[in-house]
């Protein structure tokens, strides 16, 4: 073995306890205020890094262990595996759009990585699985350990399949690529990040992604301040679907505002 596959290996084992382990957290059993204003079922894990060291707080406790498919948040993982695979350059490169008319319009039109990230088009990513194909896929999700790695079942495997991941394994994902800790170059490890930034205030910086397998919704990120970042990931039940969807931030940003991470309205 050569000192880099043994410094993968090295990184996946660590990687693989880490996010399996799951934190040591301080229940937020009012946080439930928050879900219940919004007449919701949910979990959130949010980890504090601003007093130096990770402080972590989950609203139930259970929920934010099981796994659920990561709908469209994998797009996050997903464009690391494309850009190391060398399918995608950078965030400039123009994906044709195929011509195929879609329900949501903006997909209707080229996409580069920063518009697939912001409008969330499906398309371009399942023609990144395509060019990955099953076995470089399995082989992403194993070095990373995202959640049960597997990319099986329907399409997109990643909200109709067989992959799913829990809300504490997302916030251990996040904390590894806000670290640049990821197996992958660092160059492409800061594209990602940049491109997930949705807001910014003078002396903050929210990053995020979204997804919706139709039955569960998702907001997960991190807000980076001087101080360090707070990291957070939220899923709820959506059962009546697109109504439910707003609840994600809705709920989020409440919580982190409650805890000053995020400025007040």
């Amino acid at each position: 073995m050569n000192l880099g596959s043994l410094i993968l290996v090295v990184l996946s084992l660590s990687l693989t306890f880490s996010v399996h382990g799951a934190p040591t957290a301080q229940e937020r059993a009012d946080w439930s205020s928050f879900f219940v204003g919004a007449d919701a079922q949910g979990t959130i894990v949010v980890m504090d890094s601003r007093a130096g060291k990770d402080v972590t707080f989950v609203y139930d406790a259970e929920r934010a262990g099981r796994r659920y498919s990561p709908a469209s948040t994998f797009k996050i993982a997903h464009g690391l595996f494309a850009l190391d695979a060398g399918i995608l350059r950078d965030e400039f490169q123009v994906i044709p759009w195929d011509g195929v008319k879609r329900s949501v319009e903006p997909w209707n039109e080229d996409q580069n990585l920063r518009s697939a990230m912001r409008n969330s088009t499906v398309w371009v990513f399942e023609g990144f699985a395509r060019q990955l194909g099953d076995n470089r896929e399995i082989s992403y999700l194993q070095k990373i350990a995202y959640g049960n790695a597997l990319s099986g079942g329907g399409t997109p495997f990643w909200v109709e399949g067989d992959l799913a991941i829990s809300a504490n394994e997302q916030v251990s994902f996040l904390r590894h690529l806000y670290r640049n800790e990821l197996p992958f170059r660092v160059e492409h490890q800061r594209l990602i990040k940049d491109v997930m930034v949705n807001e910014a205030g003078y002396d903050w910086i929210l990053r995020a992604k979204s997804g919706w397998s139709g039955k569960i919704g998702w907001w997960v990120g991190w807000v980076e301040w001087p101080t360090g970042p707070v990291f957070f990931a939220l899923n709820i039940d959506t059962p009546n679907r697109l109504s439910d969807l707003p609840k994600r931030q809705e709920i989020t940003r409440n919580i982190l505002r409650s805890i000053r991470a995020l400025p007040p309205l």
